[in-house]
Formats: structure tokens, C-alpha cells, sequence
């Protein structure tokens, strides 16, 4: 577990979608929050309050947390000098991008120097094994999306909550190192070598037998031409008796990829559904989850009903609308879950 209170890092990040992790911190840890740091350039918030690094460590918080993500992953020497900041504050650093904070020396260093510590969460446990495909037992949902970053892991969650507060049974399964932070707990999917991902799956979401759901956190995108070999690990590896399709209306183009459309939900669906149905013969599609975080309320309950008219699925913005009637629709069949697979 990453020693809480935090202070969230936004830095110098002009990108919301760059800063999820913190977001997602401040959306579903906002009690264990107790500040950001950014710097006068940027122009985002997360609405807590704006510290400075003495300020954040005077204000209780044992680490700092680097929630920001960017294309491969990697500190500059602005991030670095801030992590730096941090430890000399007094604070544990957290991070987690592909660069790790213990390849950084200087970091190093400072952190021996002060007894604090460098939590690197993108780092896959050791012994994973190779996936199999055998079918096991258990109740399992996973969210994939149109593109990455579209809100698979907060569907992945509104959901299991869902679900709890109807009585049922129901973990979150993390895959991302947003969702470990807020977790406590999880494997970092895209940190896997490629040939342990559908392994790694499997032993993040085992067999159980008490009728409780794993809701697995998707990542990226079968369509998207950086990430869809995560994403085909997970849908093999999940043997995902359901799926919730994620998508972002407002995005004009594929994440770090301009000129490249998103695929029409129509179709990405049936193409999960698809590839799905190596490890898992009876997967079905259960609704569909829209981030209109963007919209307001009338417009938003408009497209979702649109949307949910033309694929015969239940449609909701599962943050700003809730996701009852997903989990309706999760729930009302089939009674037992399948545990027939192609071989």
C-alpha cells in the first residue's frame, strides 16, 4: 500500500487527459487527498487545494504522487526536479509511468538520503505465467473501449459499486496504475512482456465459486494501432462472461493520433465480441458507457438514448447517470455463468 495522505501532481500538464491518474485519485480517494501541486502554467485543477511541496508535506501528505501520463511514459528533467522537490519536502514519491523513479540516481539518492521511499507501480510481480485459456470458474465483466483513455476504469468501477450496493458480490480488478493506486492493489498490464499478458489476466481475476463478479479494468483499444495487443490479452486472458463497451463522444481522433478515426461503436463491439470468444464461447455485451463529462445533463441522457435505441443496449454515462440499468441488464441472464471455451 502507498503510505496516504497524498498531494497530487499535475506539474506543468496542459492535457486533462494527461492527468487521469491523479484524477482518478481525486474522483475515487478524494478523503486521502490532500492537495495538488501544479505549477503557474498549467491550467487545470482538481479542485483541491493548490500547495506547494513544504505545504503538501506541512499539510499531512506522506507521498507524492506523480498521477500524469504521457506518450512512452517518460520523466523530463522538470518532472524529475519536482520529484526531487518532493523527497526533500519530506515525502514519499509515487509514480506510475515506465521510466522508473529508481533508474533516476539523483532520486535514488535523495530517498536513501531522508529513509523515504520510490514506489514504482508499474511493475508486473515476478512468476507470471503463461495464459492457458482453460476455463475456470466465476463471474467476470470486462470494460474494453473505442480508444484508450475513454473511462473503462471508471466504468469498471461505478460498476462493482453497483453491484455492491444491491448486495452482490464484487471486486474491482485493476490493470492500470490509476487503478492500483486506488485499488491498493493489481497488475499493471501494459508493463507485462507480452507473452505472460493473457497469464497475468488470469491469475489477477482466478476461478471462484461464490456467484461474486471480478470487473476487470480494460486497457487501450482493439483499434488502436499502439495498444491493441494489450487489449487482446486482456479479452483472452479475462474470459469475460460480459462486456461494457467505453467511448468518449467528444474525441476527434484517436489518442496521440491525429487523422485516425474511432471506429463506430457498432462495430467495435462486435470485433471485441469476436476476439472475445477465443477463451470465452458465450460472452455477451451488456451496455455501453459514454464519458460525457462535457455535455450537459439534457444533452448527455439524449445521445445515451440514442444510443442505446440504435444498439439494442443500455447506454449511460456511468458517473454523471449512473449505471443501474446496466447492471440490470448484467443481471438478468444468463442464471449461471458459461464455462464453455474454445480449446
Amino acid at each position: 500500500m502507498i503510505p496516504a495522505p497524498y498531494l497530487l501532481y499535475l506539474g506543468h500538464s496542459a492535457d486533462s487527459v494527461g492527468i487521469k491518474t491523479s484524477r482518478g485519485l481525486a474522483t475515487f480517494r478524494r478523503e486521502a487527498c490532500v492537495g495538488e501541486f501544479r505549477h503557474d502554467d498549467c491550467p487545470l485543477t482538481l479542485g483541491l487545494p493548490r500547495l506547494t511541496m513544504a505545504g503538501g508535506a506541512a499539510a499531512g501528505a506522506r507521498t507524492l504522487v506523480l498521477g500524469i501520463a504521457n506518450a512512452g511514459g517518460r520523466m523530463d528533467p522538470a518532472l524529475i526536479a519536482d520529484a526531487a522537490a518532493g523527497l526533500r519536502a519530506g515525502m514519499n514519491v509515487a509514480s506510475g509511468l515506465h521510466h522508473r523513479l529508481r533508474d533516476v540516481p539523483q532520486l535514488v539518492a535523495l530517498a536513501h538520503e531522508r529513509d523515504l521511499a520510490l514506489i514504482d507501480v508499474r511493475d508486473p510481480p515476478a512468476g507470471l505465467p503463461v495464459g492457458t485459456g482453460v476455463p475456470r470458474a466465476g463471474r467476470r465483466l470486462l470494460t474494453v473501449g473505442t480508444d484508450c483513455s475513454v473511462g473503462k476504469m471508471y466504468a469498471a468501477l461505478a460498476l462493482a459499486d453497483e453491484l455492491r450496493a444491491r448486495g452482490v458480490t464484487a471486486d474491482f480488478r485493476a490493470t492500470g496504475q490509476t487503478g492500483i493506486l486506488i485499488a491498493g492493489a493489481g497488475i499493471p498490464i501494459d508493463a507485462v512482456i507480452a507473452d505472460f499478458i493473457a497469464g497475468a489476466v488470469e491469475l489477477l481475476a482466478p476461478a471462484r465459486h461464490d456467484a461474486g463478479w471480478d470487473l476487470i479494468e480494460g486497457q487501450g483499444s482493439l483499434f488502436h494501432p499502439s495498444f491493441a495487443g494489450v487489449s487482446t490479452g486482456l479479452l483472452h486472458g479475462a474470459q469475460p462472461e460480459a462486456l461494457v463497451l467505453c467511448h468518449d463522444p467528444a474525441r476527434a481522433h484517436m489518442r496521440g493520433i491525429p487523422g485516425r478515426t474511432l471506429p463506430d461503436l457498432r462495430e467495435c463491439l462486435d470485433f471485441n465480441l469476436q476476439v472475445a470468444r477465443l477463451t470465452s464461447l458465450q460472452v455477451r455485451a451488456v451496455g455501453v458507457c459514454l464519458n460525457t463529462s462535457g455535455m450537459a445533463r439534457a444533452e448527455a441522457e439524449a445521445l445515451c438514448a440514442r444510443t442505446a435505441d440504435r444498439l439494442g443496449l443500455p447506454c449511460t454515462d456511468p458517473i454523471a447517470l449512473g449505471c443501474a440499468a446496466i447492471v440490470d441488464e448484467l443481471l438478468c441472464e444468463p442464471s449461471a455463468p458459461s464455462t464453455t471455451a474454445s480449446r
